[in-house]
């Protein structure tokens, strides 16, 4: 998307406060004490966002008298889950067309469990009594050059193909649904995909856990893992330590204390702008109030963006950034080429919003791999076991990842263990320099195919034949 237009891209910026809007309001819970002494626990998780945070609670519901302890190195949500788009999508495959291509055998069954996914979130939310702006809108992906329109056709017919309720438009069908110059045409798969407030809901299922008995130390980082007597592990933490029998990983792309992970993993950040509340003549301007569903381009290099409880947008992606060595840093968070880059392409998409100012910018990494969606792994025998690679879409699919990794840990044959995505793993990724010299040619080789009708260089198609790629 090349930026075009008056600019006022650049003043809209001027206020706009570097910190994730979702955590930057006074909810925002207390942290726990930290762990200052040595305890025991059926089960430990490291990790406090999603993907903990789901291990925990469903534990305690699987088995009320199971001791759970929770260590989180910071505050729960403080990361990822609680800074992301808010995009709670059924996939568990980063989109249908991932699935069928890494699993074509399975995709049906991967896609009826991840609704059903979906469904028990919804229903953990009301259960839980989560008040996290939670809507079932569904998302619609526009393309915004002709090459892209022939995309939607495929994830539209592979749609229909499973009985979903998908909706395919034309450039005039998609400007009567959302007013956009840039719009050719829109696939809007209908149920697939709720919006919810991302770090309401980190918070809210961090209040769950509290409640149903979990053990919650924050501000407590885990340096190392060492065994014990009787086969069980030690989380080593700076003042104290935990023992259990069973440990779940969930540290996503920070590196965690079992180095073979980030053998996979790379640290990528992401980037997103919210405005201020539209008024209703603004939302009327753009016609996008009426059905209120996520949207993303179909581009390479892609822009997500929704609109909140409040009537803001967020407005977030097209550079996915990493850094040499998977550094890792508070000021890397803060990108201004990209900020402007990101209001330019904003006011792009919606110019009659001229005039709008944005009130957050963020960055932070996410957890992406070689085939863009979560795989699984062990150590200890079996005693520790971790989940990691989400890209970008891990606000649904981490509660599923959750039940794989309590599977695992008890030993449970499931459908869920049975199936190959789980049981298989994407290659590791070269050692520096190789990597991030590899990342780069990538990233470089996405723009240009986005500029040439989407056709894939000679680079990007042998990715496509070892089954790697990049993606956020």
């Amino acid at each position: 998307m090349q930026a075009k237009g008056s600019k006022l891209w650049a003043s809209a910026l001027n206020d706009a406060a570097p910190t994730p809007f979702w955590t930057d309001r006074p909810e925002r819970p207390t942290p726990t004490d930290p762990l200052t002494t040595a305890t025991q626990a059926d089960l430990a998780v490291i990790g406090g966002g999603y993907s903990g945070l789901w291990t925990a609670l469903l534990a305690k519901e699987r088995d009320p008298g199971t001791d759970v302890v929770l260590v989180e190195s910071a505050l729960c949500g403080h990361a990822a889950s609680g800074r992301n788009g808010g995009f709670c999508a059924a996939s568990l495959t980063h989109g249908l067309a991932n699935g069928m291509e890494r699993f074509p055998d399975e995709i049906a069954q991967l896609e009826r469990m991840g609704r059903d996914n979906l469904d028990d979130i919804e229903d953990a939310i009301r259960r839980y009594g989560i008040d996290c702006d939670f809507e079932r809108t569904g998302e619609m992906e526009v393309a915004t050059a002709p090459h892209e329109l022939e995309w939607l056709q495929e994830s539209h017919e592979g749609a229909v193909e499973l009985g979903y309720r998908s909706e395919l438009f034309d450039a005039g069908q998609v400007q009567n649904m959302v007013h956009s110059p840039t719009y050719l045409g829109g696939w809007w798969d209908r149920d697939g995909v709720a919006m919810l407030d991302p770090a309401r809901l980190a918070w809210g299922l961090r209040r769950a856990c509290l409640e149903a008995g979990v053990r919650i130390y924050e501000g407590t980082p885990v340096q190392r893992i060492s065994k014990s007597h009787g086969g069980a592990l030690t989380l080593h933490t700076p003042h104290g330590e935990v023992r259990a029998p069973r440990v779940a990983l969930c540290t996503s792309a920070f590196q965690g204390p079992l180095a073979k992970v980030s053998r996979h993993v790379v640290p990528v950040y992401d980037y997103a702008l919210m405005t201020e509340p539209l008024t209703p003549e603004q939302l009327d301007s753009i016609g996008w109030g009426r059905h209120r569903m996520g949207l993303g381009d179909a581009s390479y290099r892609f822009h997500y963006y929704r609109l909140t409880g409040d009537n803001r947008i967020l407005f977030g992606g097209y550079d996915a950034i990493y850094h040499f060595g998977g550094r890792v840093s508070p000021s890397l968070e803060y990108n201004e080429a990209t900020f402007e880059t990101l209001s330019q392409h904003f006011f792009q998409t919606f110019p009659q919003l001229d005039g709008l100012r944005f009130t957050h910018r963020w960055g932070g990494i996410i957890d992406t791999c070689g085939r863009f969606c979560a795989f699984f792994g062990s150590a200890y025998k079996g005693r520790l076991v971790y989940a990691a690679g989400y890209t970008g879409l891990g606000v649904g699919a981490t509660r599923f990842g959750a039940e794989v990794m309590l599977d695992q840990l008890y030993g449970l044959d499931t459908e869920r263990t049975r199936l190959r995505m789980v049981r298989s793993r994407p290659l590791p990724l070269p050692p520096e320099p190789l990597r991030s010299a590899g990342i780069n040619l990538t990233r470089w080789s996405l723009a240009r195919a986005d500029s040439h009708q989407g056709r894939r260089n000679l680079w990007l198609k042998a990715m496509d034949a070892t089954g790697l790629g990049f993606d956020s």
